[in-house]
């Protein structure tokens, strides 16, 4: 520290800038500043340049994942890339760019369907930083989420984090939230700074990371939620007109690759496709032979249900038999196979292969402590292959609605060997009511160690009360065990596990902990184990918390707890309290809440709002409340807007109100709207807005018609509509499901014969369903 403060010494580190300013009590993020103006003009500093990765000009833009799109003609076989064109989302990660070069650290995800052009976009963006002296560092060895965690706490100011694929990282099972923690860490650390983490993320895994659980419920990403809160930004399928006009712009400038790209692509806008070869993917697989296709098939199912991208060649080729006709069966020769495979490994337009054979990394112990090292999954037997991620997409989108044959579980019962793989087909198979092929699976789990395997044990040694052999390190068995030991009054030896579970970050045992403080009157730990859970992401223990407060007369308490609830994302806390203040003296506190939850971005708020204000009396408030969160997009507030208008004879304005919540995917209204079909009769109609609706997502219409037409006593009209619930992975708790099919369903759909689960019985004794 002396030698900092010493004239004409060299420009001291930003981490000991940053110890200065604290014990100076001086801004640090002004000496951060003065710190960098000081090092640019005396010359790099060592310790900008430290960490892990290497200077941005020294990097090829396909090493980075940049999809290829072509050879220059006569380049020699030298990679080129095409023209870029920017496009809004451009504009916008340019903005985070240039505030990072400002100094700020700065995080964007890039989110979009595959081949849309999100990894180009981040290439692109960070150009600018290369003369300035930035540096890139693309983790991936031994793994992507090995070598992130590893060397996360090593990354030095001036640093591009290139997190492509960012799934491998933010949702691996066991380093995932880690990741996430490091990442947050990095960029709240100024002394760190700056640093630019660029990612990209499918859609789905957007969505799943950053879903809320159930109430009660797991939440396995937490962390990773609170890091993408706000810092996603969405890229476009395809060009708009502007774009296009751009592109055709850059085409006529000399740019080939771009000019042939547009001669399919001007249509449909899908340019960024065309060229890293997604439409000659498409049509390949739309082309090939019946055994190809097969494999295509069984592919895309394996990666939709949850199995891992390396695919071995033996699990395909097992599971392809069923999805042949019996005369393209017939026809097979005994090398079909081997030519299916050689055929679909041909390469098309972009370097990609519809089903190529891949090379996966020999399994490393990870460099970190880790409470499953020494579980490491075994490695597939055999040759390997990786589906094109254009035809997976296209998979998830096409086939999610249909459930594998038989020989597709039968050969993911005999073939497969990763644990994970074995446990999310095991998931599959219940969500579709195929009990007999889970329960087999799930066996399978067992014999591989898989966690899930694990937990089913610790369940299993709970019902027997062997909680001695349920004792081990894994998370979820300390928790479950200290879920026992509390009902067992042994609270004080609950307390120690449940402190344990959560040091790994388990927020089930931090709310259970939180209301056991509670309970014994120590608010203010409470409190804080509340929050904690609410730092990773999980709001739970501050809404139950507020319940509790609420339920012993401490509205203030209660309504301060909700507010830190609102803070971290979670408004529903205000709702619940808001709807409970319904004596008339309490409106206007039910009002100020309900505000306070649109303060927070909770535009549902205003609707709920607009409710209570009618409720008062306060018709013109309401509407108004109402016209407000109608332009907000807010389906029901549409919906409650068109009865108005029906009630007042205005027919044509009810019925535009009405498709504007179509419009705006309104699955309640297909919901409404099918019942109501249902309820004229028009039972074709009916199924049409339920099967739309279900394609949104929402089976709930499905159920209710079922509902309907089993009371009416049409069994077979109520079987298809679950059917079609159940093959889309959707059959929840329903007790429809059990009614119907008590015993689960085959893999075609058909009821299941009955059958006990044989749990003591070794697997080679294990008779497939369907098998003699």
């Amino acid at each position: 520290m002396y030698e900092a403060l010493r004239s004409g010494a060299r420009v001291p580190s930003a981490q000991t800038v940053a110890a200065l300013a604290r014990v100076l009590k001086l801004p640090v993020e002004e000496l951060l500043e003065l710190r960098r103006r000081a090092a640019a003009l005396t010359g790099p500093d060592a310790g900008d340049v430290s960490g892990p990765g290497r200077p941005l000009g020294d990097w090829d833009p396909h090493d980075l994942e940049v999809h290829p799109a072509g050879h220059a003609v006569g380049g020699g076989g030298v990679r080129v890339l095409p023209g870029y064109v920017l496009r809004e989302h451009d504009e916008l990660l340019a903005r985070v760019v240039r505030k990072a070069t400002l100094g700020h650290s700065q995080m964007a995800v890039l989110v979009g369907t595959s081949s849309t052009g999100k990894t180009r976009a981040c290439w692109q963006a960070v150009q600018p930083l290369a003369g300035l002296g930035w540096r890139l560092w693309h983790p991936f060895d031994p793994t992507r989420a090995d070598a992130a965690l590893a060397d996360l706490k090593q990354v030095g100011p001036k640093t591009v984090v290139w997190l492509n694929e960012a799934q491998h990282y933010l949702g691996d099972r066991t380093a995932g939230e880690r990741i996430a923690a490091a990442v947050h860490h990095l960029l709240v650390s100024p002394e760190r700074g700056p640093v630019l983490v660029l990612g990209t993320l499918w859609p789905e895994y957007a969505h799943q990371y950053t879903a809320l659980p159930a109430p009660g419920g797991e939440d396995p990403h937490s962390r990773v939620r609170e890091l993408l809160s706000g810092r996603t930004l969405t890229v476009p399928d395809a060009f708009d007109a502007d774009a296009l006009a751009a592109a055709a712009a850059v085409a006529e400038g000399g740019d080939r690759l771009l000019a042939d790209a547009l001669t399919r692509a001007r249509t449909d806008g899908r340019v960024t496709q065309d060229l890293a070869g997604a439409p000659e993917l498409l049509n390949r697989y739309q082309h090939a032979s019946p055994a190809a296709t097969a494999l295509l098939e069984a592919a895309m199912d394996a990666r939709c249900l949850g199995v891992g991208p390396h695919l071995p060649q033996a699990f395909l080729t097992d599971a392809a038999i069923d999805y042949l006709t019996n005369t393209d069966y017939d026809q097979l020769t005994y090398d079909w196979a081997e030519q299916a495979f050689a055929e679909l490994a041909q390469l098309v337009h972009g370097k990609q292969a519809p089903l190529r054979r891949a090379t996966p990394r020999a399994p490393r112990r990870p460099s970190i402590p880790s409470i499953l090292a020494d579980t490491l999954a075994p490695s597939p037997a055999g040759p390997v292959f990786r589906l094109a991620d254009y035809l997976e997409q296209h998979g998830r989108t096409t086939r999610r609605r249909l459930c594998p044959p038989a020989s597709f579980w039968s050969a993911a019962h005999t073939r497969l060997t990763h644990p994970d793989d074995l446990s999310n087909l095991t998931q599959a198979a219940m969500n579709r009511h195929r009990l007999q092929w889970a329960h087999l699976l799930r066996s399978r789990v067992v014999e591989h160690g898989g966690t899930d395997g694990l937990d089913r044990l610790a369940v299993m040694r709970e019902q027997t009360g062997d909680w001695g052999g349920a004792d081990y390190v894994h998370t979820y068995g300390l928790y479950r065990l200290a879920v026992m030991l509390e009902e067992a009054e042994d609270r004080k030896s609950a307390e120690r596990l449940l402190r344990q579970a959560a040091e790994y970050g388990n927020t089930d045992a931090l709310y259970r902990l939180a209301r056991m403080r509670e309970e014994a009157g120590d608010r203010q730990d409470a409190e804080a184990l509340a929050l904690k859970a609410a730092e990773y992401g999980n709001t739970d223990a501050l809404h139950r918390l507020a319940g509790m407060r609420e339920k012993a007369g401490d509205q203030e308490g209660a309504e301060a707890l909700a507010l830190k609830a609102a803070e971290y994302g979670n408004t529903d806390t205000l709702h619940r309290l808001a709807r409970m203040r319904k004596d008339p003296g309490d409106r206007e506190r039910a009002f100020r809440l309900l505000r306070q939850s649109i303060d927070h971005s909770d535009t549902d708020a205003l609707y709920r709002l607009a409710v209570a204000r009618e409720e008062a009396g306060d018709q013109e408030g309401a509407f108004r409340l109402l016209q407000q969160a109608a332009d907000h997009g807010d389906t029901e507030a549409l919906y409650a807007l068109a009865g108005i208008r029906k009630g007042s004879g205005d027919q044509e304005g009810a019925k535009r109100l009405l498709q504007q919540a179509a419009d705006h995917s309104s699955t309640g209204t297909l919901y409404r709207l099918a019942v109501l079909r249902e309820d004229v009769g028009d039972c074709e109609g009916a199924e049409t807005l339920a099967l739309k609706a279900a394609d949104q997502d929402d089976v709930s219409a499905l159920y209710r018609l079922a509902g309907m037409r089993e009371e009416a006593g049409d069994r077979k009209g109520a079987e298809s509509l679950v059917l079609n619930a159940a093959d889309r992975g959707r059959t929840d708790t329903r007790d429809i499901v059990k009614r119907l099919w008590l015993y689960g369903l085959d893999a075609d759909g058909t009821p299941t014969s009955p059958w006990q689960p044989s749990a003591s019985a070794p697997l080679d004794r294990h008779l497939p369903p369907g098998t003699a």
